[in-house]
């Protein structure tokens, strides 16, 4: 009788130690995502800006762009951290 007993505390901590890493695995899955990359006219659009204007920010380093092939691309991440705030 303390045998069973014994064994069914055991499986009680593993399940929960089975539940508490699947919970963490399902929450580092989900919180990896992929970086999102804008094109130079989805920038534009959302910062609601010239073409012109983009280039300038980027050759002054405001926003940093990437390429491939030849086409010109922004990640989504360093385009929204790129606001700073206002002091009052």
């Amino acid at each position: 009788m303390k045998k069973n007993i014994q064994e069914t505390q055991i499986n009680l901590i593993i399940e929960g130690v089975k539940n508490h890493l699947l919970s963490d695995l399902k929450k580092l899955i989900t919180s990896t995502k992929a970086e999102d990359y804008l094109s130079r006219n989805q920038v534009a659009k959302m910062l609601e800006i010239s073409l012109s204007t983009l280039w300038l920010w980027t050759k002054k380093g405001t926003l940093k762009s990437y390429q491939i092939e030849g086409r010109t691309y922004y990640k989504r991440s360093e385009v929204e951290n790129a606001f700073v705030e206002l002091k009052n």
